[in-house]
C-alpha cells in the first residue's frame, strides 16, 4: 500500500483537473484519476507512475463516484481529499436562444457531479479529517448578462461556504477554487494571455499544504492579461 495522502479528482483527463493531478504526485500524494475518456487518463496515469489510479467513470452518477472512491480507498489505503473539478459551459448562452437539454446536461455536471463527489467521499473525508476543494469560477462572483453558466457557478460558491461550516465541526476544511478565463479545452479557441491551469493546480495544493489549524475557504485567481 502507497504511502502518502490520496486526492480523488474528477474531470481529471484533461485541463485543471490534469494539471493538479501532475501537482499533487510532485508534491507527493497518490492521485485518483476520473473522467470518461479512459485514453487520456491511462497516458497520463502512465505519465504519473503508480501513485496514480485511473478511474473511468461517467461523474453525473452517484454510483460511478461511489465505486471510484472505494476503489481508490482500497488500493491506497485512505481519502484525505477530494477536489470536484468536473465542469463545463454551455454550446449556445442565454435563456431565449439556449437549448433546455443543454442546460440540464451542464446542470447535471456542474451542480448534480460536484454534489456526488461530496457525497461519496464525504464518510471516507471524516475518517481522515479531509479536505474538500470545489471549482468555481469569477463567474459565480459577479453578474454576467443572463449567464446560466455564471448562475450554475453561484450555486457552487454558496454550497462551498455552506459545506466549509459542515465540516469544520469535524475537522474538516473546504475551499473554493475560483478562476478567471483559464486557456484550457473548455473554450473552443486558445487563449494564450489567460491563466494556465498549472496557476489553478498551485493554487489547489497550496490549499491542500496548509497545517491543520489553517483553513482557506476560498483562492480567486485573475490574469494579468
Amino acid at each position: 500500500m502507497a504511502q502518502g495522502k490520496t486526492l480523488f479528482i474528477t474531470g481529471a483527463s484533461s485541463g485543471i483537473g490534469a494539471a493538479t493531478a501532475r501537482a499533487a504526485v510532485k508534491a507527493g500524494w497518490n492521485v485518483g484519476l476520473m473522467a470518461r475518456s479512459t485514453e487520456k487518463l491511462e497516458a497520463l496515469a502512465q505519465e504519473l507512475g503508480t501513485r496514480a489510479l485511473v478511474l473511468e467513470g461517467d461523474v453525473t452518477e452517484l454510483a460511478a463516484q461511489e465505486a471510484a472512491i472505494t476503489q481508490l480507498v482500497a488500493k491506497f489505503g485512505a481519502l484525505d481529499a477530494a477536489f470536484a473539478n468536473a465542469g463545463r459551459g454551455l454550446e449556445t448562452p442565454g435563456t431565449e436562444a439556449g437549448d433546455p437539454e443543454d442546460w440540464r446536461r451542464m446542470i447535471d455536471l456542474n451542480i448534480m457531479a460536484l454534489l456526488y463527489t461530496t457525497r461519496a467521499a464525504l464518510p471516507e473525508l471524516r475518517k481522515t479529517r479531509g479536505h474538500l476543494v470545489l471549482t468555481g469560477s469569477v463567474a459565480g462572483k459577479i453578474h454576467i448578462a443572463g449567464s446560466i453558466y455564471g448562475a450554475s457557478k453561484w450555486f457552487v460558491h454558496g454550497y462551498a461556504g455552506n459545506m466549509a461550516q459542515e465540516m469544520r465541526e469535524w475537522g474538516g476544511r473546504c475551499t473554493l477554487i475560483a478562476p478567471g478565463m483559464v486557456d484550457t479545452p473548455f473554450f473552443s479557441e486558445p487563449k494564450p494571455d489567460k491563466l494556465k491551469p498549472e496557476d489553478i493546480a498551485e493554487a489547489v495544493i497550496f490549499a491542500l499544504s496548509q497545517p491543520e489549524r489553517a483553513a482557506i475557504p476560498e483562492i480567486t485567481l485573475m490574469p494579468t492579461g
